[in-house]
């Protein structure tokens, strides 16, 4: 995903010259395109995450687009109170790049682990929450960002994951999700690069006879209210799917939508992080396995529920 985000934001840089990129010193190599063409619009703000934040704010309400960029927690909740205050209340339009969202750094422990990024953004006035699902996404989602005149925080995995998209889809819009599968029994929602296993669970549920639509619910905040109005009407079960906390995350942010609206639910699950720190040692796929977010503990999960 980071790959794709660089190489877009030359392409944008290219195209809007009120681009500007601000890192937090990391990725420097992964920008040389960037910063050989727009050499005066590339900052590296250095582990300085919280002036980063200021000094991007501060540009954006001078009329620049500024985009601040480093892994997930530092981008977060190390400067939340200048994302709130500089950037919300303003309603600067700053585009907040996140890399490594949810278990991506496994490997490193939880100070660079990230499950509760969503649950702090979307509770700030004023900020969009997208979480791509692929490389494709991530292309579209910056684009999209960029005709918003409020702040928007993109939530990223990593490097290397599978591409579910063959192109940039046409019909990406901040807030409107896609389907990527249809399915008759049950309807899984899956945000962020948690698609590829959500996409092998429906595969499994399959195997068994059931058939499962896969929807990629890029935007957390807003909500595709049509979209959840269809699904729970319609189908016999509704998952959501999330590398985050199940406290804040989409599957709160669906509840809260079900309580808000008075919905007649049948059956609903979520699936997301425990409510604990991940302590043991190993990398993304482990973590996940252990998390109860694997492909094969979904599908043994919801064959449950539908029992």
């Amino acid at each position: 995903m980071r790959n794709a985000f660089a190489d877009e934001l030359t392409k944008l840089g290219n195209e809007d010259p009120r681009v500007v990129m601000l890192s937090g010193d990391i990725g420097n190599r992964l920008f040389d395109k960037y910063r050989a063409a727009h050499e005066d619009r590339f900052f590296n703000c250095g582990v300085a995450e919280q002036n980063m934040m200021g000094v991007a704010a501060g540009m954006a309400m001078s009329g620049l687009r500024p985009i601040a960029y480093t892994i997930t927690p530092f981008i977060t909740s190390r400067c939340l109170e200048q994302i709130r205050v500089d950037v919300c209340y303003q309603e600067a339009p700053v585009i907040i790049v996140a890399v490594g969202a949810g278990m991506s750094y496994a490997g490193l422990g939880p100070t660079h682990h990230s499950c509760e990024d969503i649950s702090f953004l979307r509770s700030l006035p004023n900020m969009k929450v997208v979480c791509p699902a692929d490389a494709w996404e991530v292309r579209a989602a910056m684009r999209a960002a960029l005709q918003q005149d409020n702040p928007v925080y993109i939530r990223m995995g990593k490097k290397g994951e599978p591409k579910i998209h063959s192109e940039i889809p046409a019909d990406f819009r901040i807030g409107k999700a896609l389907t990527i599968e249809e399915g008759s029994d049950v309807c899984l929602l899956s945000t962020g690069n948690m698609l590829p296993e959500v996409i092998e669970t429906a595969r499994m549920l399959k195997a068994q006879g059931v058939s499962a639509r896969v929807v990629s619910y890029h935007t957390v905040k807003p909500l595709d209210e049509e979209c959840l109005a269809e699904a729970f009407s319609r189908f016999k079960l509704v998952a959501t799917i999330e590398e985050h906390s199940l406290i804040g995350g989409l599957g709160s942010a669906v509840s809260e939508w079900i309580i808000d609206g008075e919905v007649k639910t049948q059956k609903f699950l979520r699936f997301g992080t425990p409510d604990s720190f991940f302590r043991l040692s190993g990398e993304q796929e482990y973590a996940r396995e252990q998390l109860g977010l694997s492909a094969d503990h979904m599908a043994k999960a919801i064959m449950a529920a539908l029992a």
